[in-house]
């Protein structure tokens, strides 16, 4: 009997549980130090190369230690684009493109992926990687629907993949600084976070609905969701304000200051045993994400979360409050306290159970390599992302939502659960 060699995934794979069981997560193999050789990079393809996923794809490409082998969009000039990218970079004409991300990974040689689609791609391509054994760098949300991402977040743990969220925030110093200082007890106990993100648009613009472009699949565009004619107002970039596509500005950026809530508080593996809310929503156009939108998330220890788009008492960013009303708040760029002490008070040397990173994408491609934790993994994502989708369906039902965190359930409540259930379109996951 001829026993087949070992892929280099594997061989990293059987390295990663090695490595797990004698508590050496931290081993940095050969080709992770200085200039490695062509056969010890990772192999990685880009899935979704408009906007955030041109943005990830440029960071990889200044990475001796990854070499990009394949592009994806089933928009043909983003794909095209990308790679004209990759190969300026490499000085070839290497780079493979492809419209269907099932035929990435019919090639068998990739190590890792970049998801950078709308967010109704997400869950069907991260599984797709999790039978393939890659390992994953996907954008926020981490999910669509909180039902899809337990599923991702099963399947990549099934098939011992990395993951690492585009939740950059935790790569931040002034964000891991704060959540440090709140981890360490300077605030006593946190008795609530305020978490203030933008506020969505009122209505879609006024026009035409316009002409698919001969360059876009739409059909594969729209995949899992359900199908809507094409119109201009509801695709690149303007998809987050449709709720079929997106999540509008709460699942957004839910993902971005409600995971440092989350970081800071130590809920990364678990959700709110409560939700009630209210929001409002388009009542003109073709967009139909709220725009205007405020819930409060209550956990098992009687934490609360308020959550909404920011103004008036709520600031942008993530505010945590003490028991005697002191607070830390943190935003990109900005940070202050009251006392203002709190933020001078020298902080003792530990790492209360942190991961300090400086380089998001570094520390990804790292973990690819040692099989160690990153900085956001798929759990920790998810938990985020629930905070969002379990306040959206709270406030369409206009009512008190309860929830198991422990279960992932809705108790006695048939509509909640299967609003946080959908459907999919067939024939795409």
């Amino acid at each position: 009997m001829t026993t087949q060699p070992m892929t280099r995934r594997e061989s990293l794979r059987r390295l990663g549980g090695m490595a797990a069981g004698l508590g050496l997560f931290h081993i940095v193999p050969a080709w992770g130090q200085g200039n490695p050789a062509p056969s010890e990079r990772l192999t990685c393809a880009a899935i979704g190369v408009g906007g955030m996923g041109s943005g990830n794809l440029g960071n990889l490409l200044g990475r001796g230690d990854v070499r990009v082998v394949a592009v994806c969009d089933v928009e043909a000039g983003h794909a095209q684009r990308a790679k004209e990218s990759v190969d300026g970079r490499y000085g070839d004409q290497d780079c493979a493109v492809y419209g269907d991300y099932r035929d990435v990974f019919a090639r068998g040689d990739v190590d890792i992926i970049t998801i950078g689609t709308p967010d109704h791609w997400h869950a069907p391509i991260a599984l797709a990687a999790a039978r393939a054994r890659c390992d994953v760098y996907g954008e926020k949300p981490f999910s669509h629907s909180l039902a899809e991402g337990r599923e991702v977040v099963n399947a990549l743990a099934a098939n011992g993949c990395i993951w690492q969220t585009g939740s950059w925030q935790r790569s931040v110093g002034n964000f891991y600084d704060v959540v440090r200082r709140v981890r360490a007890g300077l605030l006593g106990r946190v008795v609530r976070v305020e978490v203030g993100l933008p506020t969505g648009s009122q209505s879609s613009p006024a026009g035409d609905p316009g002409t698919c472009p001969p360059s876009l699949n739409y059909d594969a565009w729209v995949g899992p969701s359900p199908y809507r004619p094409y119109d201009q107002r509801c695709v690149h970039g303007n998809w987050r304000w449709v709720l079929d596509f997106g999540g509008g500005q709460l699942l957004d950026w839910v993902g971005h200051h409600g995971d440092i809530a989350h970081w800071g508080l130590g809920f990364d593996e678990t959700g709110p045993v409560k939700v009630v809310g209210s929001a409002e929503y388009p009542t003109t156009g073709v967009w139909d994400a709220p725009y205007n939108y405020r819930f409060t998330a209550t956990y098992a220890d009687g934490t609360e979360m308020i959550v909404g788009n920011s103004g008036g008492d709520l600031w942008s960013g993530t505010r945590f409050y003490g028991a005697d009303g002191s607070w830390i708040w943190v935003d990109r760029g900005n940070q202050s306290s009251e006392p203002a002490s709190l933020l001078k008070e020298p902080v003792p040397d530990k790492d209360y159970g942190l991961i300090h990173s400086t380089d998001h994408m570094g520390d990804f491609v790292n973990a690819a390599k040692t099989r160690g934790q990153t900085v956001t993994p798929a759990e920790t994502a998810h938990r985020s992302a629930s905070i969002g989708h379990l306040g959206h369906v709270a406030m369409m039902l206009g009512r008190e939502l309860r929830w198991d965190p422990a279960t992932e359930t809705a108790p006695g409540d048939d509509s909640a659960q299967a609003m946080l259930t959908p459907s999919h379109r067939g024939g795409w996951f």
